[in-house]
């Protein structure tokens, strides 16, 4: 069983953090003993992760790199939230889905924002941008949810994203401004509604193949 970060000394908890976890947590250090809670840093990331929405929705070059800028400081403060909450010993079950519907939230309107600005520059696509955005948003709150009820089953090891060399899965957000400085965000949008959708489907089936054993255990246990 592999031992929880909470309890392992600060340096050997902060050397299995991806890189912006350990930045994150050297940042609000400093705060561990305030009056900030984790909430307070929750609803920071989540005006900020709406902030950047807002500036994406006109589609032009200046307010969609504006956006860009804003949604890689709202994912980097993502990770303040739950740092400052293990450090201080703040963890609350309530701010813990307080956090997770806030990423939802944001990330949901980051796409349909994108959807809407790529058809407000009336770029020439096969598909509606701003269809290609809501089935981009409806896929990650399918994934959003669908990890919820895996954590709340098997605990948040069973939700844990892949790594390699101190970044992760989610840590792709921090390139999205290449694609606002090179003009791209049509492609990006038809690549991420895609790639959400595949994500989503494959989450499905590992849910309802948790579900199938889970019901196997439980009917093995009872007989």
């Amino acid at each position: 069983m592999m031992p929880n970060p909470q309890h392992l000394p600060h340096s050997i908890a902060s050397q299995r953090l991806p890189w912006d976890a350990r930045l994150a947590r050297r940042l609000i250090a400093p705060l561990v003993n305030s009056r900030v809670t984790p909430n307070h840093l929750t609803t920071l990331r989540l005006g900020v992760g709406l902030g950047a929405a807002c500036a994406l929705i006109p589609g032009s070059y200046g307010w969609s790199n504006l956006g860009a800028l804003l949604l890689v400081v709202s994912n980097f403060l993502d990770h303040t939230d739950g740092e400052l909450a293990r450090m201080s010993g703040k963890t609350s079950r309530a701010g813990h889905l307080y956090d997770l519907w806030s990423d939802a939230v944001v990330t949901v309107l980051v796409f349909i924002a994108i959807g809407i600005g790529v058809a407000a520059n009336r770029v020439d696509m096969r598909f509606s941008p701003v269809a290609l955005g809501f089935l981009a948003g409806i896929a990650i709150a399918l994934i959003f949810y669908l990890r919820m009820r895996i954590e709340e089953m098997h605990g948040k090891t069973a939700t844990r994203q892949a790594s390699l060399g101190g970044f992760q899965t989610e840590d792709v957000l921090y390139l999205f401004p290449l694609a606002t400085l090179s003009n791209v965000l049509a492609q990006t949008l038809l690549v991420a509604a895609i790639c959400a959708t595949v994500y989503a489907i494959w989450v499905t089936v590992d849910y309802q193949r948790r579900l199938r054993r889970d019901r196997r255990l439980t009917a093995g246990a009872a007989g």
